[in-house]
């Protein structure tokens, strides 16, 4: 397999592994990919990590193998997936992160990278475009002048630069067991603490975010967000909260 699920505790982790293509995806590894979405969903972890193999993240698209627009249709379905799990995701980058491997990172909630990883959308040197929906997301997130740059001139960015802009959440140091190796351990040492959070008050806050996306005349008020909202003010994980702040100890929470 290309694109293998594993599970740790509350963790899940998806890794991405095709050494030879610098993790570049295929049909099969996109398949493989979504498949481990969904394993997500049915596992019920609170927290997923997305890495690749071999200190690379993803190289992008194998355009030896992309031949037609089933690929890309099927790129989307995954990609819609994995941005709208109810739970934490947390890309580790080294590496090249380009193409496909961006719309990966900008899929996930959180990135984290090494100094040596560098981001690019390299589109307008192949002929191709990617979605409205990635040009968006990567002006939401790294701001409309980075946006501009990284797609019309088709330059990569450093990591340095992408912490800068905001596109990166945390740089880490490289250690004796390589670039890959590093971001992995910071990324499960992040999401391990992320996973004793309360997950009703995470699910209903990353919806809130997602609005944010939403043109004013699609939301509605009344909506999912006050649903979630509503939900986590009534939770027996607020009655555990509560109780253990005046213990003076960690909060075990359920979901519910």
């Amino acid at each position: 397999m290309i694109a293998t699920y594993s599970r740790d505790g509350r963790v899940g982790r998806i890794t991405i592994s095709r050494p030879e293509r610098r993790n570049a995806l295929n049909h099969e590894a996109l398949d493989e990919l979504h498949d481990g979405v969904r394993r997500t969903v049915e596992d019920g972890v609170r927290v997923l990590v997305l890495t690749g193999a071999a200190d690379h993240f993803c190289s992008g698209a194998d355009l030896k193998e992309l031949e037609d627009l089933a690929f890309t249709r099927a790129l989307r379905a995954m990609l819609d997936d994995l941005a709208a799990l109810p739970i934490p995701t947390v890309a580790a980058i080294s590496g090249a992160c380009m193409g496909l491997g961006m719309q990966l990172a900008l899929s996930c909630d959180l990135r984290l990278a090494t100094s040596e990883a560098r981001f690019a959308v390299p589109v307008a040197k192949l002929g191709l475009m990617v979605d409205h929906w990635t040009v968006q997301r990567l002006a939401l997130l790294a701001g409309h002048s980075t946006a501009r740059w990284m797609v019309m001139t088709a330059r990569p960015l450093t990591a340095e630069r992408a912490y800068e802009v905001g596109l990166v959440h945390e740089l880490v140091p490289v250690a004796a067991g390589g670039p890959g190796a590093s971001v992995l351990a910071a990324a499960d040492e992040l999401a391990a603490q992320i996973a004793t959070l309360a997950p009703l008050t995470l699910a209903g806050t990353k919806l809130g975010l997602d609005l944010l996306e939403r043109d004013a005349a699609e939301i509605d008020p009344e909506g999912d967000y006050l649903e979630a909202f509503t939900a986590a003010w009534g939770s027996d994980d607020l009655v555990e909260g509560r109780r253990a702040f005046g213990e003076r100890r960690p909060a075990e929470f359920e979901g519910r």
